[in-house]
């Protein structure tokens, strides 16, 4: 007997209504999240030393972006082969959060490092920590959305007459 009553694979089955506007969702409430204590988005509760150059906006952009759309993959049916990037939007989010961030305002950067060495080795590795932001997010988006596109309806052992 043949199975040809197993469902179709839903090859798209991500990319509808509920999960475009979770995204969305998701999206702004990171960039409100880290744009804030940041100052990326102007607000009388935290005040940068030093301004915000065009990288730190394209960090802070794309974090949102991704770290949405990451989050978003979670109002999917559960996929099967993406339980282990949980921690990732955390840690991008993270990541992406001392990128933007203004160096000498980082209080656990001062801490560690002084003034000093929040300028001279902090500052630097910024734009590297973006990009590992970006690339974690980017990651585990890929691995959610290819695990969600893989869910298909596989019949029982049993169903196929052998």
């Amino acid at each position: 007997m043949s199975v040809a009553s197993a469902a179709p694979p839903r090859s798209a089955h991500w990319l509808t209504g509920r999960y475009l506007a979770t995204s969305l969702v998701a999206a702004v409430a990171v960039a409100v999240v880290l744009g804030i204590p940041t100052d990326v988005i102007p607000n009388p509760w935290f005040t940068r030393m030093i301004a915000a150059e065009p990288l730190n906006y394209i960090f802070w952009f794309g974090t949102s972006l991704l770290t949405g759309a990451l989050l978003a993959t979670y109002v999917l049916p559960k996929p099967d082969g993406a339980g282990g990037v949980s921690g990732a939007g955390f840690g991008s989010g993270t990541l992406g959060l001392l990128a933007v961030g203004c160096p000498i305002c980082n209080k656990l950067v001062i801490t560690l490092l002084g003034v000093s060495g929040a300028l001279n080795y902090f500052a630097p590795i910024q734009p590297l920590l973006g990009a590992l932001a970006l690339l974690l997010a980017g990651s585990a988006l890929t691995v959610r959305l290819r695990g969600a596109r893989c869910v298909c309806a596989v019949p029982a052992a049993s169903a196929t007459g052998s």
